[in-house]
């Protein structure tokens, strides 16, 4: 099966080239979907080799509803562009589907730990809201997920095409948790830890963003 790795950036361009290098023994193909960066971040991508696409610019959810359309790989790895994700974890992410084990596999930061998601006032609030949220999830579904939202997983890309994934914002991790569930299909998780992004802030402005998290959960409920 071969494997295409979706980065989706958005002025990223301090760490890009470094995600990009060390990913690069781990997947067929690598996407760059670039979200309007002004810093010179779609030259960075060219330069090292891979495919750039722009979004449309209305977020991270249309990101990768472009980087599902485009890639061509059996299964999909998506990963962020700040250098929190660990690309050698990325074989653990596509061996149960390889061995046909899983459809989806999300990379938990539940049983690998995260540097994101402590440290001051906000990060708890995200840590507490998305643990909220997974739960919610796994009481509807019966699942025993850990971690609903982090962007660093794989998916078989015959299925991610048959979802009908409608966020535009960083809720479509979740959407497309729930949308597996609602088909039966089979989730997985691994324990991956997550450093703090190497430069810059978080694209993730809670206080702006948290309504749609709730408007998403209780529309794919």
């Amino acid at each position: 099966m071969t494997t295409t790795l979706v980065i989706c950036c958005k002025n990223e361009a301090p760490s890009l080239a470094a995600v990009i290098n060390k990913a690069k023994p781990y997947v067929h193909e690598i996407i760059v979907i670039d979200g309007h960066s002004t810093d010179g971040s779609r030259t960075i991508a060219k330069n090292a080799g891979v495919k750039v696409f722009e979004d449309n610019g209305k977020g991270k959810g249309a990101a990768i509803q472009l980087g599902i359309q485009k890639a061509s790989g059996d299964i999909i790895i998506f990963m962020d562009a700040d250098g929190s994700h660990k690309a050698s974890d990325i074989p653990k992410l596509t061996k149960p589907i390889h061995k046909n084990k899983a459809d989806l596999v999300i990379a938990s930061r539940g049983i690998g730990g995260s540097n994101e998601l402590h440290g001051d006032f906000e990060k708890t609030l995200r840590l507490i809201g998305s643990a909220i949220i997974t739960q919610i999830i796994n009481w509807r579904y019966h699942a025993h997920i850990t971690d609903s939202q982090n962007g660093f997983r794989a998916i078989r890309r015959s299925v991610a095409k048959s979802l009908n994934l409608q966020a535009n914002s960083f809720a479509i991790e979740q959407e497309m948790l729930m949308q597996i569930l609602k088909r039966n299909a089979k989730v997985s998780e691994t324990g991956s830890h997550e450093f703090a992004r190497k430069y810059g802030n978080s694209k993730i402005n809670l206080p702006r963003m948290w309504y749609k998290y709730l408007i998403n959960l209780i529309q794919n409920l």
